[in-house]
């Protein structure tokens, strides 16, 4: 089982050598980096990152910005969201990630059938932009979103991966959040077994009557009902812990899976 769980910590520290080198020595498989706020590494970086990982062996990812609402009234919203999922494929390309993740957008106004047409037609549109400029070795993946005021039920995601060709992150944590503490792991695997190399975020997490509020420090109870189902479902999985400390964490998922038989 081991050998199909990778688990890695969100967040580097920072774009230096020793960062990247300091989570290879504490043992995780590698590591999402976080531009969750800005975009914080450049082409030349992420150059350096990508030859220094030839040693290392880190199995990136990127999170874009929260900034992105592909469903947003005013276009320039639209069209600056696109560019800030461009630029994370542009920097992921360099640095050689599998995948930047995103949260796609809100409901807002619309119903769910509008709001699924236009963020899928927004895809598509980055999809190529993407391919035009030769990003398209870096997957898209939208992510399952923690309030139901989000869109980004595991179907409608499911959905895109179909109509779009994207992949998607399943955020366990988030689809607990995003209904009340209830997530039926068989319903979800049996969903999502059938994805090569999935990738996941996990946390603890604290919510309320709208869904996610914070996250949380991981339980170890969590950890291994996760485990379980992962096994009994035969899913490979790629799990990046986003508690408020992401490698902390991420070790301890790592000695819990050691200790699975």
């Amino acid at each position: 089982m081991s050998n199909k769980i990778f688990i890695c910590p969100a967040g580097t520290g920072g774009a230096e050598a020793k960062n990247f080198e300091n989570l290879k020595k504490a043992g995780v498989d590698g590591v999402e980096i976080e531009f969750t706020y800005s975009i914080w590494m450049n082409k030349e970086q992420a150059i350096k990152l990508k030859e220094l990982n030839t040693k290392l062996g880190l199995r990136l990812s990127i999170h874009a910005p929260y900034f992105i609402n592909l469903n947003s009234e005013e276009k320039a919203k639209v069209g600056a969201s696109r560019a800030r999922i461009l630029k994370c494929l542009e920097i992921g390309h360099y640095m050689g990630a599998k995948c930047v993740v995103f949260h796609p957008g809100f409901y807002m106004k619309k119903s769910k059938e509008e709001t699924y047409k236009i963020i899928c037609e927004q895809i598509k549109r980055i999809q190529e932009e993407a391919k035009e400029k030769g990003f398209s070795d870096v997957k898209l993946a939208p992510e399952t979103t923690g309030k139901a005021s989000q869109f980004g039920d595991l179907d409608e995601l499911l959905n895109l991966m179909k109509d779009t060709g994207c992949h998607i992150c399943v955020d366990f944590s988030h689809l607990k959040a995003r209904y009340n503490g209830k997530i039926d792991y068989d319903d979800v695997m049996k969903k999502i077994q059938h994805i090569k190399e999935l990738h996941a975020h996990f946390s603890g997490i604290e919510f309320g009557e709208k869904g996610e509020r914070r996250h949380l420090l991981t339980e170890d109870k969590d950890i291994k009902e996760l485990f379980h189902y992962l096994n009994k479902y035969d899913v490979s999985v790629n799990i990046v812990n986003e508690s408020p400390n992401p490698l902390g964490d991420a070790l301890k998922m790592k000695k819990i899976l050691g200790q699975i038989k």
